[in-house]
C-alpha cells in the first residue's frame, strides 16, 4: 500500500514538481490548492505526512496547521512546512504549532524535499 503524502501548496509548478518527484519515488501524491480544501484532504485521507505552504488562499498555512494538531484525530499527522516565509518569527511560529520540519523553499531542492519527508516517516 502506498504511502500517502498530501501537497497543500497554490504554486502549480512548484506543486507539480514535487508531486512528480514524489510518485517516482513511489508514494501517492494527492494535493490541495488552498488552506481550507488542504484540512478537508487531511480529514478524508489522514495522509502520513502533509507538506504545507504557509502563504494560501483563505486560510493560511499557520491556520492550517493549528487545525490539524488542534484535532485530536489529526494531530499525529505530521506537518512540513514548506515555505518562503524564513524569518526567525515564521519558523519558530511554525514548530511551535507542531510542525515537524520547516523548510524554506529556496534553500532546498525537490531530492532534499523528498530526504526530509523519508526522514519524517521513519
Amino acid at each position: 500500500m502506498p504511502i500517502t503524502i498530501l501537497v497543500v501548496e497554490d504554486d502549480k509548478f512548484l506543486r507539480e514538481l514535487i508531486s512528480q518527484k514524489l510518485i517516482k519515488e513511489g508514494f501517492n501524491v494527492e494535493s490541495a490548492i488552498d488552506g481550507e480544501e488542504g484540512i478537508k484532504m487531511v480529514k478524508e485521507l489522514n495522509p502520513a505526512v502533509v507538506l504545507l505552504d504557509l502563504i494560501l488562499p483563505g486560510a493560511d498555512g499557520f491556520e492550517v496547521l493549528s487545525r490539524i494538531k488542534g484535532d485530536p484525530a489529526l494531530s499525529s499527522i505530521p506537518v512540513i512546512i514548506l515555505s518562503n516565509l524564513g524569518q526567525k518569527e515564521d519558523v519558530e511560529k511554525g514548530l511551535r504549532l507542531g510542525a515537524a520540519d520547516y523548510l524554506i523553499k529556496a534553500h532546498f531542492t525537490p531530492g532534499e524535499i523528498i530526504e526530509k519527508i523519508k526522514n519524517v516517516l521513519k
